[in-house]
């Protein structure tokens, strides 16, 4: 499908075979970001470094996420779709070598930030699948791409945890970017081309930003919800391998690897949610995953057995796919022709509060222990379930 697409053109639907494509290419661009997370002890060791720096790898890379976001995403309203996703694919493989030949933790720091930033892509292809599928099928494609990202993410910290326990932790790296060369071969035949309608100049798309942000009430609630939800998903992966790893369990950095897959399990969600936004079930779903994720952290409390883990990272899991996958679904109804901006806020709004749950949980890990990573992930629960409560009726508008 090489012709070419305008942003006003109605769209007349997605082949599965296209939205498998755009799954598989967003799980394997988003993924990039989280493979040093079953890698942090043996990353910590090999650089002499501690749990609290350690786990800033994670946060620099959340942070340069958010950067990307920012600088990257927009373009996808000024910019020939498919030419930006090449540009930013390539930029992704110079980083992950980086990466990969990184002798020191100061330089993996940079080749994190950097992979952060051009690991955007993926929220380059969502908003271009959801201008090609028409609104009745809209939320359940937005589900079945969104679920090949977060199988990205989950899968992506299993493989590093194999691929580094059998080959070393730089292979990881190496192997992401052979990959991701396969892909653009593939991409660069099959995806469409969409030329956004937006008419001014970069400078101008980026001071657009912040009225958008303003005048949209329903973007800014979620953009709240998201970011408590992806603050205590950020805590409890990042610390999650230190516990695996220590005296209680005495994890290998395969078995670290087998654990990441227990997450894996969540993603069935990402379609079922998308069907119920289909339905305008957004805000009880939305209200069940608070619920959920309450649950998922109250049950590891002085946790002796590693299934217990295994289940609350399923339902954490499950519940953050939840509301991504409702907020998305509300946001691109907004405005057709700000979808990339759109999601560009939302998206980075809540990688800030990812950064500063990766960071914050990485500390209290390292001087209190696994229950104070708890407590913040109850305590975020908490906030955006209060928050949830003081929605008002949907006839009446979100603020």
């Amino acid at each position: 499908m090489t012709d070419a697409i305008a942003a006003s053109t109605p769209p007349r639907g997605i082949s599965p075979g296209l939205v498998l494509l755009f799954a598989i290419s967003c799980g394997l661009a988003v993924g990039n970001i989280y493979y040093a997370q079953p890698l942090l002890e043996t990353l910590g060791r090999d650089f002499h470094a501690s749990h609290s720096l350690v786990g800033l790898i994670v946060t620099m890379t959340q942070i340069g996420y958010a950067t990307g976001l920012l600088l990257i995403v927009p373009l996808g309203d000024l910019i020939e779709n498919k030419k930006l996703v090449m540009l930013v694919f390539c930029g992704t493989i110079a980083s992950l070598l980086l990466a990969g030949f990184a002798p020191g933790i100061r330089l993996f720091f940079v080749a994190s930030l950097l992979i952060g930033i051009t690991s955007v892509v993926a929220q380059v292809l969502i908003p271009l699948a959801a201008a090609l599928t028409p609104p009745a099928r809209r939320g359940q494609v937005v589900g079945q791409i969104m679920s090949g990202l977060l199988l990205g993410i989950l899968f992506a910290r299993a493989l590093s945890g194999f691929v580094a326990g059998a080959f070393g932790w730089r292979t990881v790296y190496f192997a992401s970017a052979a990959l991701l060369l396969a892909l653009i071969a593939v991409l660069a035949k099959t995806l469409p081309t969409r030329k956004p309608s937006f008419a001014g100049t970069y400078g101008e798309l980026l001071r657009s930003l912040y009225h958008i942000f303003r005048n949209e009430p329903v973007l800014r609630r979620r953009a709240a919800y998201q970011t408590a939800m992806f603050a205590s998903f950020s805590s409890f992966w990042t610390t999650i391998t230190f516990l695996l790893a220590g005296p209680t369990f005495h994890f290998t950095q395969t078995q670290i690897g087998f654990f990441a897959l227990a997450g894996a399990a969540g993603a069935i969600v990402a379609p079922l949610a998308g069907r119920l936004g289909d339905r305008g079930y957004q805000r009880p779903a939305t209200g069940v995953a608070f619920v959920v994720a309450l649950v998922g952290y109250l049950i590891t409390f002085h946790a002796a057995h590693w299934w217990v883990l295994v289940v609350a990272a399923i339902v954490i899991d499950a519940a953050v796919q939840t509301t991504l996958v409702c907020g998305q679904q509300l946001i691109y109804n907004l405005h057709p022709e700000q979808r990339s901006r759109l999601n560009t806020l939302f998206i980075a709004a809540f990688f800030v509060g990812g950064a500063a749950g990766s960071a914050i949980a990485s500390w209290a890990y390292d001087r209190v222990g696994w229950n104070a990573v708890i407590i913040i992930g109850v305590a975020l629960a908490l906030s955006a379930a209060a928050y949830w409560l003081t929605e008002p009726n949907p006839k009446r508008g979100v603020s």
